[in-house]
């Protein structure tokens, strides 16, 4: 049996894996889904919400609590991949392996803000239609705040989606943050904890937001154990692309653990 912790990207929450967790779990595994910092029922608002140790909190307490000889299988989603980075480097003894699943993957060259500041420069500002993107203008740590909007996010995140994954994203989404500013301050994750930790990297190949070049030179920034592609998946893998998303985890822990 394997153990998934599951990990949303921004402004969703566990629920975003409704369709996974039920099919990793009939297949004998264990499966949990966490919300992090003032995502889905997680209480905190993002205002009080400030670094991205803060938001990465529920994962560091869940790795944290552990048996001491337990290892879990990390899949992190979207930008919860400074997520996994950050648990990477506090507990690379506790993970097996560690999945991308259209993720940011930084490295352990560059500020972990790197990636994140090169996908931006290819990103216009008429790209984000009705999302609202401002400042919460803290003087101490400020920090970006992102509302999706729905037509962007029918056009540009579940473009391959059911109409029924759509509606419940705009029911459920939360405002939240990339920490770009605080990532930009980070030293680079290192070799020695966050490079020692097996990667898979699940490229989504028609993803419009983070698109099939952009993660292929994640990769080749920072080479991987093995790559999978799911051929008709947008940026919302694990809900355009269950069965396949489910299919290369299932193929991971059998390979890994």
């Amino acid at each position: 049996m394997v153990h998934f912790v599951l990990v949303h990207g921004i402004c969703h929450g566990a629920w975003c894996w409704y369709k996974v967790k039920p099919v990793l779990e009939s297949a004998g595994h264990r499966v949990t889904a966490i919300d992090l910092g003032a995502s889905g029922i997680n209480m905190a608002k993002i205002q009080e919400v400030h670094t991205l140790s803060d938001y990465t909190q529920p994962l560091i307490e869940l790795l944290d609590a552990l048996p001491p000889e337990e290892k879990v299988t990390l899949v992190g989603h979207s930008l919860a991949g400074y997520n996994l980075a950050h648990a990477m480097d506090r507990f690379p003894h506790k993970i097996s392996i560690a999945v991308f699943v259209a993720a940011h993957m930084p490295d352990c060259t560059h500020p972990p803000s790197y990636v994140m500041d090169k996908l931006n420069k290819t990103i216009t500002a008429e790209f984000w239609l009705d999302t609202q993107l401002s400042s919460d203008l803290d003087p101490v740590k400020p920090k970006n705040i992102v509302v999706f909007g729905p037509k962007w996010m029918a056009s540009n995140l579940y473009q391959l989606s059911s109409s029924q994954d759509l509606a419940l994203a705009e029911m459920l989404t939360r405002p939240g943050s990339s920490f770009q500013e605080d990532l930009s301050k980070w030293k680079p994750f290192s070799k020695e904890r966050y490079g020692t930790v097996n990667r898979v990297y699940i490229v989504c190949k028609k993803d419009l937001t983070a698109t099939e070049d952009f993660q292929r030179w994640m990769i080749e920034n920072n080479p991987v154990k093995e790559v999978m592609e799911i051929e008709d998946a947008d940026h919302m893998a694990m809900l355009s692309k269950p069965n396949e998303v489910c299919s290369c985890l299932l193929d991971i822990a059998n390979k890994y653990n």
